[in-house]
């Protein structure tokens, strides 16, 4: 016997009488169902296959690759009977996402053949002018008139939201536009004087959704601050008067709870005052939207509105210092004393007793733990320096070297690698070098310190001319790192040199020197390869 459920295989008429032809009817409408889905699928996959290729083709021949930059390792130009003077700014002045450089000459006729005659001024007159990081090109270049007291680059504002440069010439203020090189605007100085400092850039106080400017004019007796719309450099209200005299430097700082303050540094100490206030000042109803803070408030005279941060004595250098996206702390140098202060609370994190600092101290980082450590030159005496790399945290003494102090050296500098360190790169020269070197100030070398081989140096015999202006950066985010000098004679007639260099190009011209009780294990080559293989990092 059949099992019942396959009865219609046993018993075919049984089948037809029960109906048992409807599977079939239905299997046949499912082929034809499966058929006409496998076409569809088989025309969606063509479609598919069709609009990549396209894709493809239009990237490959239609749409053009970018072009990576082409890059010299070295370049320099040389401007024969022309003056210049310590400026350089490091900005992309040609949209290409590499930064060129700025700088200040004074000349007859600029390196585009453009005379001051040219351009309606006496001869000779100044020029400023942007070259191209990647092979030194002319980008542009402007003729103003004589002579030449500041420049400031990278200001945000000054017509243009991208920022430009202010140049404060003979007797006007000129804002450029660091792309074209136009004048965006330009005007008589307030006060019909020129102030000796560099402007500060400040929010935008006339809400025309552009920063704004504010100039600083020191006298022995007393302080006036001017702001200026950074839009069309008209005077925003009126003049304010500052209690405090003989200002040497200034800066703007802004605390944790997001309230601006410009400090201003004399021969008594270094004082505060609200943003605020100062804008209040100049215009009533200016200082809306401005916040303030409580904690600095509470400390600030009742009468001037001045707030006391150093009254120990004479300040001479005052610098923003921190973690990236944080509140800057602020490092003050004093006659016998470097000290970190909190940006905040103003409380001393730490202080270092020092002789005379010869220079204006840098940063980098010699450690990994994130927070930027400070590069000190300190003179001890008998014409040595000491080059000393004290911890960003603690103030402790992480590393240090004994040059020769050459005279004219430019300070200290430093790139950050990928890997959390920096490479250092300072200027002098060794005192077992000097036996056999004149220390006329003729001789000059440059050395560069990679944390991770503390015990050697890399030493380069360098340019011989007066250096004017140093400074070394990245021209490309996370790549080419390299260095700009500027030799000639400030201001006076001569032959000036721009020259960019490879930071990498030094290695193999370099001499491998151990330093310290204790020599580097690794081989000369070890080194030189370690220095090649470096990757660079903008943060």
């Amino acid at each position: 016997m059949e099992p019942t459920d396959h009865a219609t295989e046993a018993d075919p008429l049984r089948k037809e009488e029960d109906g048992g032809a409807a599977p079939a009817v239905q299997t046949k409408m499912k082929r034809l169902g499966l058929a006409k889905l496998t076409h569809w699928r088989t025309a969606a996959f063509f479609v598919s296959l069709f609009l990549g290729l396209t894709i493809v083709f239009a990237f490959s021949f239609i749409i053009p690759c970018p072009v990576r930059p082409q890059y010299l390792t070295l370049w320099n130009r040389t401007f024969h009977e022309a003056a210049t003077y310590d400026f350089l700014a490091i900005e992309d002045a040609s949209k290409d996402k590499v930064k060129d450089v700025m700088f200040v000459l004074k000349d007859s006729k600029g390196s585009q053949n453009i005379s001051c005659l040219d351009a309606g001024l006496e001869t000779p007159c100044v020029f400023v002018s942007a070259f191209a990081g990647t092979n030194g090109e002319t980008l542009w270049e402007l003729p103003l008139a004589p002579e030449f007291h500041w420049a400031q680059c990278g200001l945000k504002g000054l017509g243009e939201m991208d920022g430009g440069c202010l140049v404060s010439h003979s007797n006007m203020l000129s804002a450029i536009n660091k792309y074209t090189g136009v004048v965006t605007w330009a005007r008589p100085p307030p006060l019909n004087q020129s102030s000796t400092l560099p402007v500060l850039s400040v929010p935008d106080l006339d809400e025309d959704s552009i920063k704004d400017v504010a100039l600083v004019f020191p006298s022995p007796t007393q302080t006036l601050l001017v702001v200026l719309s950074g839009k069309t450099g008209v005077q925003i209200g009126s003049e304010v008067v500052l209690d405090t005299a003989a200002i040497t430097m200034h800066l703007l700082h802004s605390t944790g709870k997001g309230s601006d303050y410009v400090l201003l540094q004399n021969d008594l100490g270094l004082y505060a005052i609200a943003l605020w206030k100062i804008a209040g000042r100049a215009k009533e109803g200016l200082e809306k939207g401005l916040k303030k803070d409580k904690l600095w408030e509470s400390k600030a005279d009742s009468v001037s509105g001045l707030i006391p941060i150093y009254e120990s004595g004479y300040v001479s250098r005052v610098l923003k210092t921190g973690k990236p996206g944080s509140v800057s702390n602020l490092l003050l140098v004093t006659r016998g004393s470097v000290e970190l202060l909190d940006g905040n609370s103003l409380s001393s994190l730490w202080r270092v007793n020092t002789s005379t600092i010869l220079s204006e101290p840098s940063f980098g980082h010699f450690n990994k733990d994130g927070t930027p450590d400070i590069v000190v030159e300190e003179d001890i005496g008998n014409g040595i320096k000491r080059v000393v790399i004290l911890d960003g945290k603690t103030g402790a003494t992480l590393w240090e070297v004994k040059l020769m102090a050459s005279p004219n050296s430019p300070k200290p500098a430093s790139v950050n690698t990928i890997n959390s360190y920096s490479v250092f790169m300072f200027w002098g020269l060794i005192p077992s070098e000097a036996n056999s070197t004149s220390l006329s100030g003729v001789e000059r070398r440059s050395y560069m310190l990679y944390p991770h081989y503390s015990r050697v140096l890399l030493e380069k015999r360098n340019v011989e001319d007066h250096i004017i202006a140093f400074k070394a950066t990245l021209l490309e985010r996370g790549r080419h790192a390299c260095y700009i000098l500027l030799t000639g004679h400030e201001g006076v007639t001569g032959t000036v040199v721009l020259t960019k260099r490879k930071l990498k190009q030094d290695v193999p011209e370099s001499q491998v020197l151990h330093i310290g009780s204790m020599s580097s294990q690794d081989t000369e080559k070890d080194i030189r390869e370690a220095f090649q293989r470096l990757r660079f990092s903008a943060e």
